[in-house]
């Protein structure tokens, strides 16, 4: 019987590739905020405004592949791993659709941009933005069915591997297209849109090209007998991952829109909330990794009708996230002004984003504990639950509270960015409790099955 150091090693085990693939793939959002920065506060303010309308759409299709993942694991926990491959290519199609739909949906965003009252320089450069980026969607979701299969097997060292290939394309790739180079035209922060685009593909090849030429990946032999649609798988996966896919488009999309209400206060303010923002997204991979971790060792778990031991690895998964939050919540605290600095020279973007780090580290203890409970609540099959907490916690309680501070003078004067950041604060509370008492609730009723 498996103790709780173990379940601790393993899950640190799991979880060290996943986060260094999440921190290469959140570098290069860091990277072009940077790079688009050096340019001018408009190209860095576009880049964020383009982010916060392409992101939630593209995590929306990600979320509903995300699980996938625990499904597969349930799989590799059963020895059942030759069912790995067929579900796999069911995946595929979604992700097919998927990607063709967000690229509709960003193709007509410009409608949305014109009506935000920006900056004619801003409101053309986010435009280009997402116009580039939208050809990457497809090749997005695909790259992450194809790592979801590395992950349901426990194999999450290819996801670390790819990542460093996509950093590496990313910053030559800005670089040319933002400044110009091979006869191409000085594209701005709109360039950061194509480098991203290509990466997206590129990640998706490589990581195709790895599982072709590893063995570990033997035993599901994916992809070597295509199977035609089938309907009533796809209709499982769609209804297990719908209900993530909402989760997470109301948690990324409170984010964004927060960032499209801050628009019209111009663009240094847009500046300060995309670093602050940018910064606690690269601290987030830590809890999220390990949330990953503990989903494909629940799912793995009850694979094996062990249930109990599914409970003791949600339980010692959020310990070690809480562990680590305290760390990170500390150095943010103590380096947020130098941190800022590296973003962007401006003293008054400086002393505003410095002052929304501060509050951010605020929030990373309960944001760690609701992103870990939601992954073992993944590993449990329990879907549906996500959905209706991340949209009480976000929207009927952290945006309201954020823009009555922000905007209006109902409960103090209004004070802008940090009004809608101490909503933030109490909407991932309040997702951290309700996600730790229904966790508490599955494990309770997955143990007495097993007794029963």
């Amino acid at each position: 019987m498996e103790h709780a150091g173990f379940h601790a090693k393993r899950i640190l085990q799991l979880a060290f590739p996943v986060l260094i693939a999440q921190v290469t793939q959140t570098l290069m959002g860091f990277i072009d905020t940077v790079m688009a920065g050096r340019v001018s506060a408009a190209d860095m303010a576009a880049v964020a405004v383009g982010t916060s309308i392409w992101l939630p759409a593209i995590l929306f299709f990600q979320g509903m592949l995300m699980a996938i993942t625990p499904l597969m694991s349930h799989h590799h926990g059963a020895s059942e791993s030759n069912k790995i491959g067929p579900l796999a290519i069911q995946a595929t199609y979604i992700a097919i659709v998927g990607g063709l739909v967000v690229m509709l949906i960003l193709h007509f965003s410009n409608l949305l941009i014109s009506q935000m009252q920006l900056e004619p320089a801003l409101e053309d450069i986010s435009t280009r933005y997402i116009s580039a980026i939208l050809w990457g969607a497809p090749g997005m979701l695909l790259y992450q069915v194809v790592r979801s299969c590395g992950e349901g097997i426990s194999y999450t060292k290819p996801a670390m591997f790819i990542g460093f290939i996509g950093l590496a394309i990313n910053i030559p790739a800005n670089f040319i297209f933002i400044h110009g180079y091979f006869g191409l035209p000085a594209m701005g922060g709109a360039g950061c849109g194509v480098a991203t685009a290509i990466v997206f593909w590129a990640m998706f090849l490589s990581m195709l090209l790895y599982i072709y030429l590893s063995r570990k990946f033997d035993e599901i032999s994916l992809f070597q007998h295509w199977a035609k649609p089938d309907w009533q798988t796809i209709t499982g996966l769609v209804r297990l991952g719908f209900p993530v896919a909402l989760a997470l488009f109301f948690e990324v999309s409170i984010f964004a829109v927060i960032a499209l209400l801050l628009a019209p206060l111009g663009a240094d303010v847009v500046a300060s909330h995309q670093i602050a923002l940018n910064f606690s997204s690269i601290v987030f991979m830590v809890p999220l990794s390990i949330g990953v971790a503990v989903s494909i060792r629940v799912g793995y778990y009850l694979g094996r009708h062990q249930t109990t031991q599914s409970a003791l690895v949600a339980k010692t998964g959020i310990q070690l996230g809480l562990a680590l939050a305290s760390i990170t919540a500390v150095i943010t605290v103590v380096f947020r002004a130098n941190i800022a600095a590296l973003y962007n020279d401006s003293p008054d973007v400086i002393e505003l984003a410095s002052g929304l780090m501060l509050m951010a580290a605020v929030y990373q203890l309960s944001d760690s504990v609701q992103v870990i409970s939601s992954g073992a609540l993944r590993g449990f099959k329990d879907t549906k639950s996500a959905f209706y907490i991340t949209f009480i916690a976000y929207w009927l309680i952290g945006m309201p509270l954020g823009y009555t501070l922000a905007r209006t003078d109902i409960i103090v004067p209004h004070i802008g960015a940090y009004g809608f950041w101490t909503g933030l604060i109490a909407g991932l509370s309040s997702a951290a409790l309700m996600f730790s008492l229904r966790l508490r609730i599955i494990k309770r009723r997955a143990i007495g099955y097993e007794l029963a």
